[in-house]
């Protein structure tokens, strides 16, 4: 028998602190400055760095929340093929979509919805970058075409926030198909004389720049956004031109005639009803 096993150790034990578990997400870094954010401050800051003024990425939920103010009915949206081509990579397409639904509890990349700006009634159909990198592919454009037909139905002017990565090459030719057919949409509101409006935000790139988010009827963007349609580095490659610092951002894009305004986030329902009312 030892002394010190028998006596001191459970005595020890018993005054030790207990591990508490504490959350993991309490503090987000800027992807900017890199300053640490507690968590609470950041969303009352509409998620924009107080720091740097760095626009932080969203989901389509808090987008909707920010732009109707919590008051808003979401739209259903028609249901699409799984997996139509069995595409298979490192992983099967269908598995990463189950993947993505768990984590962002979203059936796809894109939320349409219904309310109030400021008291200006308006459709909005917004993107989640998070599922997929915002990818667009056969649901991403059923829902674009639904926005449009909801928006001639209620006589709403649409609103359409992009944040997407493209095209989803896991639908081949069917993504690729969606650019005309969101094109042809926008056609719908441009016959029914509606706004047609776009809020580019970061990153808005490849096959969605190339179709819907370069045609409205006003261009808004969020203050240093990634906008354009393929990378820098393979522009400044195909070019063989060293490309200004400030390439593929909203101000350039401004500076050029590409995009009409450039909106804070806090700003943006002051700024959408002035021009709902307007072009109404």
């Amino acid at each position: 028998m030892n002394w010190i096993t028998d006596y001191v150790r459970p005595k020890l034990g018993k005054i030790a602190p207990k591990k508490t578990d504490t959350p993991d997400n309490l503090w987000d870094k800027c992807p900017s400055c890199e300053q640490m954010l507690f968590h609470r401050d950041l969303e009352d800051n509409l998620n924009v760095c107080p720091h740097c003024d760095h626009h932080l990425r969203i989901s389509a939920k808090k987008r909707l929340d920010y732009l109707f103010e919590g008051a808003y009915t979401e739209i259903t949206l028609p249901t699409v093929k799984q997996d139509p081509l069995k595409f298979k990579d490192s992983k099967k397409y269908i598995d990463r979509l189950k993947a993505y639904r768990q984590k962002t509890e979203r059936d796809d990349a894109i939320i349409v919805a219904h309310g109030k700006i400021r008291e200006q009634s308006a459709v909005v159909a917004a993107f989640d970058f998070g599922f997929m990198g915002g990818s667009m592919g056969m649901a991403v454009g059923e829902g674009l075409v639904t926005a449009a037909e909801t928006a001639v139905k209620l006589n709403f002017p649409l609103i359409v926030v992009p944040a997407s990565g493209g095209a989803r090459m896991q639908e081949g030719m069917l993504s690729l198909m969606q650019m005309p057919r969101t094109t042809v949409a926008v056609q719908m509101l441009r016959e029914a004389r509606l706004p047609y409006i776009v809020l580019l935000t970061d990153p808005t790139t490849g096959g969605v720049s190339a179709s819907f988010a370069m045609l409205g009827d006003v261009t808004l963007a969020e203050p240093k956004a990634t906008i354009g349609f393929a990378g820098t580095r393979v522009v400044q490659e195909t070019i063989r031109e060293k490309l200004p610092a400030n390439f593929q951002t909203s101000e350039y894009l401004k500076d050029h005639g590409m995009v009409d305004m450039i909106v804070h986030r806090k700003d943006l329902p002051s700024a959408l009803k002035k021009i709902i009312t307007h072009l109404s």
